[in-house]
């Protein structure tokens, strides 16, 4: 299946017209997106796979400038995702999070240790109090599905290469009231497995 070029190709008016917003607005940084509450206009045939590909009927959209676009406009609410421009509101589908973490630097040993993220589109983050991680197992598997937030509610998952890297600066420490083994950064402890449970 061919990769889309260009907006043109990929995007019926009002997607076209959520792009054009988002150029006109991100000058000097990302849109003021909590800002805006424009009317919904319906849903899109946009999706956000597990992997951080983005899709519009079903084709890859194959410019990262374009996803790095729409991604800046991104916004959730009571737990569905839009794309909003100040005159413009569309639903799209997110499968997991809306972005993946890449990659990651770790500066510094134990309390002071900062562990910042890379995500697909871009966006760094150090982990800490604004931008904790999280684990969610899966109860039956016991397979770890690791998040950072990157902004306003939107997550990044923690991609595998990542994660086994994080683990082996992981440490123990007391967290309410056990022993967890977990990640510090900018002074914040992130529980991600009961010690008792480690292999």
């Amino acid at each position: 299946m061919a990769k889309a070029d260009d907006a043109q190709n990929i995007v019926k008016p009002s997607a076209e017209s959520l792009a054009e917003g988002a150029r006109a607005a991100a000058k000097g940084g990302l849109p003021p997106v909590h800002k805006w509450n424009p009317p919904f206009c319906g849903d899109l045939d946009m999706r956000i796979a597990r992997d951080g590909t983005w899709f519009y009927l079903g084709t890859p959209i194959g410019r990262k400038p374009l996803v790095k676009l729409f991604s800046s406009i991104l916004k959730l609410e009571e737990g569905k995702y839009f794309l909003v421009t100040p005159v413009e509101k569309v639903g799209i589908t997110v499968d997991d999070a809306p972005f993946v973490a890449v990659d990651f630097e770790a500066e510094g040993e134990g309390a002071d240790r900062r562990i910042t993220f890379v995500t697909n589109v871009d966006d760094t983050v150090t982990a800490g109090p604004d931008h904790p991680i999280r684990v969610i197992r899966d109860p039956e598997s016991g397979e770890p599905a690791p998040y950072v937030h990157v902004r306003a509610g939107l997550e990044a998952l923690i991609d595998r290469k990542s994660f086994y890297r994080l683990v082996e600066i992981g440490e123990e420490a007391e967290h309410e009231g056990e022993t967890w083994f977990g990640l510090r950064s900018d002074g914040e402890f992130f529980p991600v497995i009961p010690a008792a449970d480690l292999p």
